[in-house]
């Protein structure tokens, strides 16, 4: 599967360059720019959701908690969408955290506002759920790789995640960190890592992983990747304008 990398499309938010121009001036007045931070969270777990965010660069974890507080990374969001998916299904708040792990830009809008602007416009209540639909594919498809797929499957399928929501060639994150949302010791991150590396497919520094070949990263991945993919890469305007 000859997938690019889906942010070169458009390094803006997706879902407000997919709104209509009513739906966009609907919300423009609500929203605030704001700076991310790595480690920033968005939303703890357990707590009321305050707001939304749109995010224009880097990448959000989502993150499952169990027992004795073991965590798990279970969905990751980045210029494709936005936070705040439990108010845009009518909830206040999740079982799950999400927080920054790379630092960006974005936009952020109070869950009020965004629940307000929803009842007055259908048309974007649709496109927001469009999204959340994407959203439960890849996760549904991160389980189905984390129960099925070798470690060097999940951590390919892993960067290729990134790449596409972050534009570019660099992730930039540590072995550390990517042990922690791959759920798996460090020690088997780096080998992991390595094995691609040795194949030439990424390049390794400190704090920084680059992606050389995606092709031949797409074929470590085993199939693992690509479904969840060509979901995202379904124009919510199109979907939109066809209703």
């Amino acid at each position: 599967m000859n997938l690019a990398p889906y942010s070169t499309v458009n390094q803006k938010n997706w879902l407000l360059a997919a709104m209509s121009s009513n739906d966009l001036a609907l919300l423009e007045p609500m929203l605030k720019p704001v700076a991310l931070k790595t480690r920033q969270v968005l939303e703890p777990a357990n707590k009321a959701v305050k707001h939304g965010y749109f995010i224009t660069s880097g990448l959000a974890s989502v993150i499952a908690i169990g027992k004795n507080s073991h965590r798990l990374e279970v969905g990751i969001i980045g210029c494709d969408g936005m936070t705040g998916l439990p108010v845009v299904l009518g909830n206040d708040r999740s079982p799950n955290e999400t927080f920054i792990q790379v630092e960006g830009t974005g936009s952020r809008i109070a869950s009020d506002d965004l629940r307000q602007a929803m009842r007055q416009s259908a048309s974007l209540s649709r496109v927001l759920l469009n999204f959340v639909n994407a959203f439960l594919i890849q996760t549904s498809h991160t389980a189905l790789s984390n129960g099925t797929a070798t470690l060097e499957e999940r951590l390919a399928r892993w960067l290729l995640m990134a790449q596409d929501r972050l534009g570019g060639d660099e992730v930039p994150l540590t072995h550390e960190f990517l042990s922690l949302m791959l759920g798996v010791r460090r020690v088997g991150v780096t080998g992991a890592l390595n094995q691609l590396g040795r194949k030439g497919l990424i390049r390794l520094s400190r704090g920084r992983i680059w992606i050389v070949d995606r092709d031949g990263l797409i074929n470590s991945a085993n199939g693992s990747y690509g479904i969840p993919e060509a979901m995202a890469r379904q124009s919510p305007r199109a979907q939109w304008e066809r209703l």
